[in-house]
């Protein structure tokens, strides 16, 4: 594993020699490598972190004081803001530029350390990779929604592994990841029936493995036969998860890292998305929320039982109009291609004639209302800023539609039914239901208070009043609104996570709630 840089281009020059300057520069002035830091900070100011016994503000320096009396200073986080190029905590007597070496000087463990090396270097790879701003037509009008897609950069807005993907080299990640903008071509996979499992609405035995699945995993199963044949694919934010053509998507297994998991297809997911997504669906109907069905999935038996590594999900995706724009919710931060300004700046642009608190309002509208009403109903969606799209029409938010089921919580009291469901996915606990939905909406509303700040200079209290007056208009319907205005709200605690026991499970921590008070 190469730990350093600086030495990427050595290989990066066999793979695309047009990047080399382009990648030395991204990692010499430091970008990359400051932007994981602050994420990094970010978890050290506010998450539990083994070995942190308390934390203070002086002036605008944030101190973090550890058990064994030692202390880490650095500027007071500022979420959701490109960091100074320079960004350092000092720790000992030493200025730690480099999240890697700064985790490997708290002795937080070899393993986290390497995963943020390689956030970083995939990080400035993906910098790298993006053409100047070039004056031409607008993302939301150049590019279908795939391309939309491929348009985020920095992945995961306060996560330090936002660019992790343990087990690519740096030629997969430009063949294979969703910034770099490829095409892979999918290979089909025959499989002897009696080794098949499908369900939904059934698929026949043939299993479409992602290319770097067919070349580190595959030769263990030769019970598979390859046919020959291939599908072209284009990935969307998620790069095991593929578009095979207009309104459908594959989720592929692909037993790397990437951020915080090992991006399998669990045997739950295989059994859960056609039921789940019909559920919701038809919640979603009476909620005004577009579901993307999952329709089918289908995976390989090994030893009887579905095989995580050997399986896929079908998934039902909305064609976008002539005239609209289909995009993640994440995609309203990313730089456009025109002017490198957020991509929300042209819906402001062509819907509210530079307008962006009318902007905002009808999105915070859009948002808010379906989500807590399917929570009160029983259904609680994890809705970050991958899985939450919202489709735009002449830069107008007109619907939101939710994909991919792995977050969700179902609970059988509220809904009624007795659920056949696998995994975790159900519970009764009004306080896991609350957090599931709540804290995904911490990142994704402050996200959009900080680029629209970014970009035209509003005021973050205009914003949050508007989204509390929405949620005061929602609270006639919904009781559980008011549970936003508290002191705090919840956010994962993705750092913490990591340094678990368990690593998936999840890891909750709060941050003050710009909210409260405004009830």
């Amino acid at each position: 594993m190469v730990t350093h840089p600086v030495r990427r281009p050595r290989t990066l020059g066999m793979v695309c020699p047009p990047l080399d300057g382009r990648y030395a520069a991204t990692v010499g002035d430091g970008g990359a490598r400051a932007a994981i830091l602050a994420r990094l900070w970010e978890a050290l100011s506010r998450e539990p972190i083994p070995g942190v016994a308390a934390r203070t503000v002086e002036g605008d320096t944030l101190v973090v004081r550890l058990g064994d009396g030692r202390e880490l200073r650095g500027p007071v986080p500022e979420p959701f803001t490109e960091p100074a190029p320079d960004l350092a905590v000092a720790a000992g007597g030493s200025a730690y530029r480099d999240p890697g070496g700064l985790v490997r000087h708290l002795g937080l463990g070899e393993r986290l350390a390497v995963e943020l090396d390689d956030s970083v270097r995939n990080l400035a790879l993906a910098r790298a990779a993006q053409p100047v701003p070039d004056g031409g037509p607008p993302a939301l009008v150049r590019y279908d929604a795939v391309g939309l897609e491929q348009c985020v950069v920095d992945g995961h807005p306060v996560h330090p592994l936002c660019r992790t993907r343990l087990g690519m080299s740096e030629g997969d990640v430009r063949a294979y990841a969703p910034e770099h903008r490829p095409t892979v071509a999918l290979r089909v996979y025959a499989v002897p029936e009696r080794d098949w499992l499908s369900t939904g609405a059934g698929l026949p035995p043939r299993l479409l493995v992602h290319p770097w699945q067919a070349e580190h995993v595959l030769d263990r199963y030769p019970h598979l036969r390859p046919t020959g044949e291939t599908v072209p694919a284009r990935p969307l934010m998620s790069l095991r998860t593929v578009e095979i053509g207009p309104g459908w998507h594959v989720k592929t297994a692909v037993d790397v890292q990437m951020t915080s998991a090992v991006r399998i297809v669990s045997p739950a997911a295989v059994r859960n998305g056609p039921v789940v997504s019909e559920l919701l669906a038809d919640l979603g109907r009476r909620a005004g929320l577009g579901v993307m069905r999952e329709v089918a999935a289908g995976a390989v038996l090994v030893d009887g039982q579905p095989c995580r590594s050997l399986a896929m999900v079908r998934r039902r995706a909305p064609v976008p109009a002539p005239g609209t724009a289909l995009l993640p919710l994440a995609v309203l931060a990313a730089p456009s291609p025109a002017t490198g300004a957020p991509i929300l700046t042209e819906a402001v642009r062509l819907g509210y004639r530079g307008r962006p608190l009318p902007f905002a309002a009808d999105l915070v509208r859009l948002l808010l209302p379906p989500l807590l009403r399917l929570l009160h109903r029983g259904a609680a969606l994890e809705a970050h800023g991958q899985n939450t799209l919202v489709l735009l029409r002449a830069g107008r938010p007109r619907r939101l539609w939710y994909r991919d089921l792995g977050g969700v919580r179902l609970s059988p009291k509220r809904l009624r039914m007795d659920l056949p469901l696998y995994g975790d996915l159900a519970s009764d606990e009004p306080e896991v239901l609350r957090t599931k939905l709540f804290a995904a909406l911490t990142v994704v509303l402050g996200e959009l208070a900080t680029t629209l700040t970014r970009a035209y200079g509003t005021d973050p209290d205009d914003f949050w009043r508007l989204v509390a007056a929405t949620l005061r208009e929602t609270a006639r319907e919904v009781p559980e609104a008011t549970e936003l205005f508290g002191p705090t709200l919840p956010i994962k605690a993705t750092t913490a996570m990591r340094l678990a026991e368990d690593p998936i499970e999840d890891v909750w921590t709060t941050v003050p709630n710009p909210l409260a008070g405004l009830r």
